[in-house]
């Protein structure tokens, strides 16, 4: 399952909304077999990258989304969060 654009206005963040949301989306995975969540954030988006790496997500790669961004070492990170059985 691909989990894309999660995003909690500014005005509601620091409230724990985007950790219930993200358990949320594993539940709904490991409820429907998925065998596990992958999604994409960048390098500057360091607070996405703490809640889903506290989430159990780890990071399996990276690229580049242009050849600016490959000068500026901008990089894109995929993560994968893998679900199991549930047992």
């Amino acid at each position: 399952l691909e989990l894309k654009r999660m995003s909690v206005s500014r005005e509601h963040r620091g409230r724990g909304l985007a950790r219930a949301l993200c358990r949320e989306v594993l539940a709904f995975a490991r409820a429907r077999g998925y065998g596990a969540v992958v999604l994409s954030t960048s390098v500057v988006q360091v607070a996405a990258q703490k809640l889903y790496e506290g989430q159990g997500f780890r990071k399996v790669g990276y690229t580049y989304p242009s050849l600016l961004g490959t000068l500026l070492n901008f990089q894109v990170f995929q993560y994968r969060c893998d679900l199991g059985d549930g047992t």
